[in-house]
């Protein structure tokens, strides 16, 4: 009688072998990402998106249990998670319950972004670097196209910055935010450029979408993202001449942040209209005149109303949902001669969560800002640091987490490099080749 042995077990193909393998999360994950880059650019829609199916990425991730206790041993989730929690418990003093409520759906990215960049499969190294250069490639093509929009009647738009008036992306991008696209991919474009075996065609297409993106934001003068530009600049001189010890390049790039300025002042109608407006701007609040169309004379009546709301709620603020609310009502106290429709909003992050969470919401803020910086793994990521310091600085002239484009670069990016980059740290993530973050 013959023997025969026992039938091994079917390997699992189609649907089953992508999840078992892992493929199916990680390219959900990617996807989301895709997804989260192209809506930033142009689609809201896809900016809604991007977050369901980057959870959809973490529940499809076969080793799901195993990475539950990793996911909350991540530092970088903790902070963004009190935030949350403290707009969850803002509930029981909030005087704006329709706000309220609709703010604990809007911010819910604080706890679902970082638990899909902690539980979902993670990136490779290649697919990392393909995100980069889509962000980088397509904030420099709408920033060329919108560039190309502005040299159609430059006089025009030239008279417009006279007035004080920016122009948006063509894509509809606030200029503010915009302003800060350009900044950012201008210093990844450069990283990226500098990845180890990247081909000589690949170099020169990151080397020319880095100077469009530059040229683009000098010429439309976003001054949101000059600022944050030239401070970061200034960041990376001193870093190379003390740090790195690289004496000559360190010279070099305090010499740019110097000449740089000067050079777009004078070489550049659009910035000479610029300073001049933001100078006359800045001289109508001092001299107590009508600021109701200069914008950065109502900022400055914005951050003393809000010193004037944050000294009478100083520990847990007013709460987030109602912030607008208590501003406007100090409006009524003081107006500086503002109409109704020209009380502008708090514009600084830092004073924004003083007055909707006080000291403790503006403490739980820092530590999502610079908290990761404690840990070497994010001191050492240069696109880590980049990021969470230029918009350090940004913030200080614009409270971008109350609008939702702006919300969701920082929570997207913030997921993207800050709590992935603790996670490839803490082991979560097995050896690849070398990327781009």
């Amino acid at each position: 009688m013959l023997m025969h042995a026992p039938d091994s077990p079917a390997k699992p193909t189609g649907w089953p072998a992508w999840w078992r393998s892992g493929r199916l999360s990680q390219y959900l994950l990617l996807l989301a990402c895709v997804a989260g880059v192209v809506g930033l650019l142009a689609s809201r829609a896809l900016v809604a998106l991007a977050p369901v199916v980057g959870v959809v990425a973490a529940l499809a991730n076969p080793d799901l249990r195993q990475q539950m206790p990793r996911w909350l041993q991540l530092r970088t989730t903790w902070a963004p998670a009190g935030l949350y929690l403290l707009l969850v418990l803002s509930g029981l003093y909030t005087h704006e319950w329709a706000v309220w409520r609709h703010e604990l759906f809007r911010q819910l990215p604080w706890v679902g972004v970082p638990l899909v960049f902690g539980l979902a499969v993670p990136l490779t190294a290649r697919q990392r670097f393909a995100v980069g250069c889509l962000f980088v490639g397509g904030v420099a093509a709408v920033g060329t196209a919108t560039l190309g929009q502005y040299l159609l009647d430059p006089s025009a738009a030239n008279e417009s910055f006279r007035l004080g008036q920016s122009m948006p992306s063509i894509t509809r991008i606030f200029h503010i935010h915009f302003g800060l696209m350009l900044a950012l991919a201008a210093f990844f474009g450069f990283r990226l450029s500098r990845t180890p075996d990247l081909i000589r065609w690949g170099r020169i297409a990151l080397g020319l979408a880095t100077g469009l993106t530059v040229l683009a934001l000098h010429v439309l003068a976003y001054r949101t993202g000059l600022l944050a530009f030239y401070v970061m600049l200034l960041v990376e001189g001193l870093l190379t001449l003390v740090v790195r010890r690289r004496f000559w390049l360190g010279l070099g790039l305090l010499a740019v942040l110097g000449a740089g300025p000067w050079l777009a002042y004078h070489s550049l109608n659009s910035v000479r209209q610029r300073v001049e407006t933001t100078d006359y701007d800045l001289e109508q609040f001092e001299r107590g005149h009508d600021i109701n169309h200069y914008s950065l004379s109502r900022r400055l009546a914005a951050w003393q109303t809000a010193g004037e709301v944050i000294r009478y709620h100083p520990w847990v603020g007013v709460g987030p949902a109602d912030a607008y609310a208590a501003m406007m009502k100090q409006y009524e106290w003081r107006s500086y001669g503002l109409l109704p429709q020209n009380r502008a909003m708090v514009h600084n992050q830092y004073l924004h969560q003083l007055v909707a969470g006080g000291v403790i919401g503006l403490a739980l803020w820092l530590l999502v800002l610079f908290g990761p910086l404690v840990q070497p793994a994010q001191r050492r990521n240069p696109y880590v640091y980049r990021f969470l310091l230029l918009l350090a600085v940004a913030m200080l002239a614009d409270s971008l987490l109350e609008l939702q484009i702006s919300f969701n670069l920082f929570v997207f990016l913030y997921g993207f490099l800050v709590v992935a980059t603790e996670r490839r740290a803490a082991g979560g993530q097995k050896p690849s080749s070398p990327g781009p973050v």
